[in-house]
């Protein structure tokens, strides 16, 4: 079940050189947001007013910003990051534009998410994944998103497209759309759809396993 997500982390220890001079905490690099069609990303995640979303990684909240415009005060956006300095100022940036709907956490890639079972609309992960693999794994976090989100929710991941950089992180921690939708898979999400948001990075949509709700 865990075999995929284990080969890589594998991987990941052999290019030890390579992970140890990329040392930024998750979170705490550049945003994808301004290399990605993020109306594209909202659209096919089907981001709409009053909706529940979980921006998780969101570091200082570029998507989720805009996510909480989007779903207005009838919905609740919940930002979660193990990165402090980054909630601080996403609590900033959220008070300056007067959102009321917002809800962050700091959390590490191994704690449980602070939410209710099946609560979540849509969970974004933007950028994100290959940094939960490299502090500590993915097991927790994608189990808990599959805990929290609703029956009929929808994961949407964001990832560099497998190529030499910059912009992004090195090619060798990078995750091929193949990569990323075996691992998912690993652990109860069924791809909907892949697609290309930019010149740099691709989406998967992907919805929770019958088996697994």
């Amino acid at each position: 079940m865990r075999e995929a997500w284990t080969e890589y982390f594998k991987k990941c220890k052999i290019n030890r050189g390579v992970f140890m001079s990329y040392s930024k905490l998750p979170g705490s690099g550049k945003s994808s947001y301004h290399l990605v069609d993020h109306e594209l990303v909202f659209h096919e995640l089907g981001l709409t007013k009053s909706k529940i979303f979980l921006d998780l990684g969101c570091g200082i909240g570029d998507y989720f910003i805009a996510a909480a415009e989007i779903i207005g005060p009838g919905g609740i956006a919940y930002g979660i990051d193990g990165w402090t300095e980054g909630i601080d100022i996403l609590k900033k940036r959220a008070q300056d534009r007067r959102l009321t709907n917002v809800q962050t956490f700091v959390a590490s890639v191994s704690d449980h998410l602070p939410l209710p079972d099946q609560t979540v609309d849509i969970c974004l992960i933007a950028a994100a994944l290959h940094d939960f693999i490299r502090h500590g794994g993915i097991e927790v976090p994608l189990k808990e998103t599959a805990r929290v989100l609703k029956p009929a929710g929808i994961l949407g991941v964001v990832e560099f497209k497998k190529i030499d950089g910059p912009p992004g992180p090195p090619v060798l921690i990078r995750l091929s759309p193949e990569e990323t939708g075996t691992l998912i898979a690993s652990f109860g999400f069924q791809q909907i759809k892949t697609l290309g948001v930019g010149p740099y990075t691709y989406l998967i949509v992907a919805s929770k396993m019958n088996q697994f709700i």
